[in-house]
């Protein structure tokens, strides 16, 4: 029999440190080749402006495969809507049959992309954590922020965003977890200020450029997960110190860092994936001098294993 999980099922079965060491579990395993990931399905939308993602898969030695439909359309929020939704689906390796319809409505989507940042960040970010700085005001800018508070202690961050409004908002909604936010006059004020930036917009042409970044600074850019996005410029990952990957093969097709290799400013070998980082500590940052970016898309291994947590935690 087919076992429906609500949402509010969802969210009781979810911590936050098992879900950061799940995740890293499955960046592992992907990297080590232990994982089958097709490649993502896509579709691009408009009018109004939209995606659907699907992403599957499943880790040797599971007893489960799952299959995720994630969607996204900007406008949603001037109907009241939320901007992402979806579902998982979770089916047994042994019959085929559907075990689980995880109806999350996009919330695991979202939750397990903060976690990612917030790994990355661990692996990455510069011990001297001055200042968070978050281009965007959406969901995942809110996610961001409240998952790097489960690796960082650092509560002082500044937010920038095209909507003042939004922006206040932001400002107010995060106060409410504990972080100071100041609000950025421009990208390049937030640039100045903070040392570790997420970047969490579906922008098509670039928002933060190489002549902004100072030494020392990370990069974690989460909002191209598909064709035409852009958030960072080409030209940063030539002179960032260490380029990190969820995906190789999806980062080279799309995501910040696929314009830099058709650019030929850099070659797939000079990027580590985020697996190989955690498994391997002489990858990492060497100091608080060093440029780090990590391009995250989005794998399909997260979704495996978030889903996994939820249906053995409910069982």
């Amino acid at each position: 029999m087919t076992r429906v999980v609500t949402l509010e099922q969802i969210k009781r079965a979810i911590d936050p440190a098992r879900v950061i060491a799940a995740l890293e579990d499955g960046f592992v395993a992907y990297s080590e080749g232990r994982a089958v990931v097709p490649p993502v399905g896509h579709l691009d939308f408009d009018d109004p402006p939209g995606d659907c993602h699907i992403k599957c898969g499943f880790i040797s030695g599971d007893e489960h495969f799952v299959v995720k439909v994630a969607t996204g359309f900007y406008r949603n929020p001037e109907r009241g809507l939320s901007s992402s939704n979806g579902l998982m689906l979770v089916f047994s390796r042994k019959t085929g049959n559907p075990d689980a319809v995880l109806l999350d409505q996009g919330w695991l989507t979202d939750l397990r992309t903060a976690a990612a940042g917030a790994i990355a960040a661990k692996y990455l970010a510069p011990r001297g954590l001055e200042k968070i700085g978050i281009v965007g005001t959406g969901i995942q800018a809110r996610l961001q922020l409240e998952w790097l508070g489960h690796v960082s202690e650092c509560r002082e961050a500044m937010v920038w965003g095209r909507n003042p409004e939004k922006a206040h908002l932001y400002r107010k909604d995060m106060a409410s977890i504990g972080f100071t936010v100041a609000l950025a006059p421009s990208i390049a004020d937030l640039c100045d200020a903070c040392n570790l930036i997420v970047t969490t917009t579906p922008a098509r042409t670039p928002l933060i450029h190489s002549a902004e970044i100072r030494p020392g600074t990370h990069i974690t850019a989460v909002g191209a997960d598909g064709g035409g996005k852009q958030e960072l410029e080409a030209e940063l990952f030539r002179i960032a110190d260490l380029r990190v990957v969820d995906s190789l093969a999806q980062c080279s097709k799309y995501g910040a860092s696929s314009y830099a290799l058709r650019a030929k400013l850099i070659d797939e070998e000079e990027f580590v994936e985020l697996g190989r980082l955690i498994r391997c500590p002489e990858l990492r940052r060497r100091n608080d001098r060093q440029i780090t970016i990590a391009d995250l898309t989005g794998v399909a291994v997260q979704d495996i294993r978030i889903a996994r947590l939820v249906t053995e935690s409910l069982a």
